[in-house]
């Protein structure tokens, strides 16, 4: 049995406290092999000190057989590493090729750019894993599918022998999930190349995995075969129970409760070619959900209430009212709140505090004359803290130094605070642990109870499932179906996802 990477004893504390416990962890060469925990459980650490970010106290890293220790992200790139982060890290406003080469460009003669090389190279890297990307694309006309392929092939291009996948699929849709790991099945077969994969998506680990370390408070839990000797998968039960250690997938959020009046009301609205002739009510204290697969338009659907978009035709009424909210700013001042889908392009503010970036939406709330009393602002940060349980030393650090499911409770924190009569939460656990999700469900659902209007967008369907007391599902900008709680599977979901009819 050969190995690529084999991590042991690896010891890590900050500040006097052991985050890395001893920690042991061995990939086989040419396998894709899962890395799991909740947030906080050592993960990023263990990969940082594996890709040069972190020095470890203690241990020992062996890469193909050879003892190494990175002193830089360069160092280890130079052995063969890549890491591809949660966030994408492409340039929308560059084509395809120039992404690719990006501080690597090719030059000729003069030291020009020698732009057809670096096409010729980005369209082989593309035929080696099997993917269909025009090279000359620009970035910010592609699919979130291709952005991601992107960030994979650029570790191929540069001869990557080990590939760290962060959260690689957290927005992505099932379809486009299985594409990104067509390409990863490629790169293990035909190019021998190893992927040590983190997520928090449970069933992904076990469809695709071949083993599973995981980590709970910095120690190591267990390593596992992913096929059991009798032919059976573990199942995500098993692998949740290691990570929290105790049952989390069956316990039951939702609760049932009397639905007040009409605070929302939308009517034949249209987003340009995105969104066509919608309607729809949403009531005080419900949870709806609205799912469908890629270029569904539920994304400009919401981006319409809250003043992201502009409606080229229908109505949207809220609390009797006809309201048009031409930015999110006029949508906040009516009572309505956004968590939107990318935390890092849309949600965060990475130069600030975590008390800063949980304040403000509200800042005016802690100003007296021209001066912001911070005594105020830092008690409601800390009850928010308390309430959301986020994990975090000092409210002072900066929000980028928590952990992405933390950082999405700072988000949620954010809006909560704001007290908003209707609350949008798109992809609410996006990158958030199993754990961590049942508190944001356990959330939601007290928000609802409390008469708040929550409307939850996801292309999970498991996900609307546990919460939503009511689905409309999307198929390219048309509202196909409603399913009532009681006729939710994800079956159906599937079936009116697809365009298709439950009554064919």
């Amino acid at each position: 049995m050969e190995y690529a990477l084999e991590m042991r004893g690896i010891n890590k504390s900050f500040s006097g406290t052991r985050v890395l416990k001893d920690v042991d962890i061995s990939v086989e060469k040419g396998h894709i092999h899962a890395l799991v925990g909740e947030n906080g459980a050592g993960k990023s650490t263990l990969m940082n000190i594996l890709g040069g970010v972190l020095p470890m106290d203690s241990g020992q890293v062996l890469l193909f057989g050879e003892e190494v220790m990175f002193s830089s992200p360069a160092a280890a790139q130079e052995k063969g590493i890549a890491f591809v982060h949660q966030e994408l890290n492409v340039v929308n406003d560059l084509p395809v090729y120039e992404n690719m080469f990006l501080g690597h460009e090719l030059r000729k003669g003069r030291g020009m750019i020698d732009a057809r090389a670096m096409i010729t190279q980005t369209v082989d890297v593309f035929k080696r894993i099997h993917v269909d990307v025009d090279p000359k694309a620009m970035v910010r006309d592609l699919d979130a599918t291709s952005k991601q392929i992107i960030e994979i092939a650029k570790s191929v291009l540069f001869h990557a022998k080990l590939i760290i996948l962060d959260e690689p699929t957290t927005s992505l849709t099932g379809f486009e999930v299985e594409n990104v790991f067509n390409v990863m099945r490629n790169l293990t077969s035909d190019q021998g190349v190893t992927i040590l994969f983190i997520s928090h998506k449970l069933g992904e680990v076990v469809e695709f995995c071949d083993k599973v370390t995981v980590l709970r408070n910095g120690e190591l839990v267990d390593t596992c075969v992913m096929t059991k000797a009798d032919g059976a998968l573990l199942a995500q039960s098993d692998i949740a129970r290691m990570m929290v250690g105790k049952n989390v997938l069956d316990v039951e959020v939702y609760r049932k409760r009397e639905l007040g009046e009409v605070i929302l009301s939308v009517e034949g609205l249209h987003v340009g070619s995105a969104v066509k002739g919608v309607s729809f009510e949403l009531h005080k204290g419900e949870i709806l959900g609205i799912t469908g697969l890629l270029g569904d338009g539920k994304n400009e659907l919401v981006g319409a209430l809250f003043g992201d978009e502009h409606p080229t035709a229908g109505t949207i009424t809220k609390d009797g009212q006809t309201i048009r909210p031409k930015r999110p700013a006029d949508a906040r001042k009516l009572g309505i709140g956004l968590l939107p889908t990318n935390r890092k392009e849309n949600a965060i503010i990475p130069a600030l505090s975590v008390t800063d970036n949980m304040t403000i939406v509200t800042l005016e709330d802690y100003v007296s004359g021209f001066t912001m009393v911070r005594g105020r602002e830092t008690k409601i940060a800390e009850q928010f803290k308390e309430r959301l349980n986020i994990k975090v030393e000092r409210l002072s650090d900066l929000i980028v130094s928590l952990s992405g499911g933390n950082q999405q409770k700072v988000v949620l924190a954010k809006w909560l605070i704001a007290k908003p009569d209707i609350m949008i939460l798109s992809n609410p656990t996006q990158g958030v642990d199993v754990g961590a999700k049942n508190e944001i469900y356990h959330l939601i659902m007290e928000l609802a109870q409390e008469g708040v209007g929550i409307i939850v967008t996801s292309g999970e369907a498991q996900e609307v499932q546990k919460i939503c007391d009511r689905v409309l599902v999307m198929y390219h900008g048309d509202m196909t179906g409603e399913l009532e709680r009681e006729e939710l599977s994800e079956e159906s979901i599937m079936i009116l996802s697809t365009g298709g009819s439950l009554g064919q």
